[in-house]
């Protein structure tokens, strides 16, 4: 009886995307020998696929829902393995060795353009690192974050155009630009929590990257700041290949760095402070901890990896205008957040791994690509909302030893 429910539930499924989609894939007119050219193998084919991504969507969803079921019953708690602590860290060292020589043997193996998506993937690592201190650790929503990525950007592109400063000079620059920004943000925001700081963070970042197309005096406008310099080596000429291959190495050891850092904030007094943050916002306040700062350290230290992500990008690119801000990248960051694992960085790396090696890779299917990538999301959040890898959460039980019992004395 169930099974014939579902059949029926997919049916009428189907039936509505093939109204849905009947003058799109159906109906096609030829203007110029004005003719209509009636596609009917099309509806087949849109109802055959929804009855059964539909089907197998119930089927799915059913076991999920039998396995809670059974999970309560049973009264087990089930965690994931990404909630326990590991036993033998000693265990992925071969796993960690394998993956140091293909990062290292990765741009003399590839071609350059294999090389430029992957510096392109560590500079999403770094920005999804350090909005996850912002989202994922604290949980402020923050739609804004582009703007200290443009911020990074400009700071080198502005200042290798007009001083000639080099990459290595600006790179700390940008990350103190970042940093500020952040600050800037933080303050009026300090009150705001949900969806009204997720408004706020989203008209400052247009408000800068508005700035930056109607300013021509200061950014050039939407023409953008082009022959912006590559990253040098004590002076050595580097052609276009080895440069690609310099700035490849150069993101592996920010990337490295970023991690080391997030992963020591993440496990100090700070971290503590914005995971308590973002779990309850008045208890936190109740413990003791100072709201105002913890906000404004989040921000900060949150921007200062994407002003340096920004400069990075300048120098990868060499060319800069504020088509390359806009408000979707600021979604496409967020997504690998939540995608990859709110808190977690290994998650995060995961993230950016998928979200922008898959669109490069499915270039073939141009036409369906943003298809793919939305069904992929709506996949993940259903079956597993927590993303591709949880955060790591320690466990702590506390045993009593024989003998010995606990006394409570006035």
């Amino acid at each position: 009886m169930t099974n014939l429910k579902e059949i029926q539930r997919s049916l009428l499924v189907s039936l509505w995307f093939m109204f849905l989609t009947f003058p799109i894939m159906v109906i096609r007119v030829n203007p110029l020998e004005k003719v209509v050219i009636w596609r009917w193998y099309n509806m087949l084919y849109v109802g055959i696929g929804s009855f059964l991504l539909s089907f197998v969507w119930r089927y799915f969803i059913r076991q999920k829902e039998l396995g809670k079921k059974k999970n309560e019953t049973d009264g087990q708690k089930s965690f994931s393995l990404s909630r326990r602590a590991v036993d033998d860290p000693r265990a992925y060292i071969p796993l960690l060795s394998a993956v140091a020589c293909f990062t290292i043997a990765f741009p003399f193996i590839f071609s350059m353009y294999q090389t430029n998506i992957m510096i392109t993937v560590l500079i999403y690592v770094m920005l999804g690192l350090g909005l996850n201190i912002v989202v994922g650790l604290a949980g402020l929503l923050d739609l804004g974050y582009v703007a200290f990525y443009a911020v990074g950007a400009y700071t080198y592109a502005l200042l290798n155009f007009h001083y000639g400063l080099g990459f290595w000079t600006v790179l700390p620059i940008g990350a103190a630009l970042g940093a500020l920004f952040g600050i800037l943000l933080g303050f009026p925001v300090l009150r705001l929590r949900g969806d009204y700081l997720a408004i706020v963070t989203l008209g400052f970042g247009e408000i800068i990257r508005l700035i930056l197309e109607n300013w021509n005096e200061f950014s050039q406008g939407p023409s953008g700041i082009a022959n912006i310099s590559k990253p040098g080596f004590f002076g050595i000429h580097l052609s276009l290949q080895n440069s690609t291959i310099y700035i490849y190495f150069i993101m592996v050891g920010l990337t490295l760095f970023t991690i080391l850092v997030v992963n020591r904030l993440q496990n100090s007094r700070i971290g503590r402070a914005w995971i308590a943050l973002r779990e309850d916002e008045v208890a936190c306040q109740a413990m003791g901890i100072d709201k105002r700062k913890t906000k404004l350290t989040a921000f900060a230290l949150g921007a200062t990896w994407a002003g340096m992500a920004g400069v990075v990008f300048a120098a990868k690119t060499t060319f800069i205008n504020p088509a390359s801000f806009t408000i979707l990248e600021s979604i496409v960051i967020l997504c690998i957040v939540v995608l990859g694992g709110m808190g977690s960085i290994t998650g995060v790396i995961a993230g950016a791994l998928v979200l922008i090696l898959l669109p490069e890779y499915l270039r073939a299917f141009s036409e369906y690509r943003l298809l793919i990538f939305g069904t992929m999301l709506v996949i993940m959040m259903v079956f597993r909302p927590g993303g591709i890898i949880e955060n790591v959460r320690r466990t702590y039980e506390f045993e009593l030893k024989e003998g010995k019992e606990l006394k409570n004395e006035d």
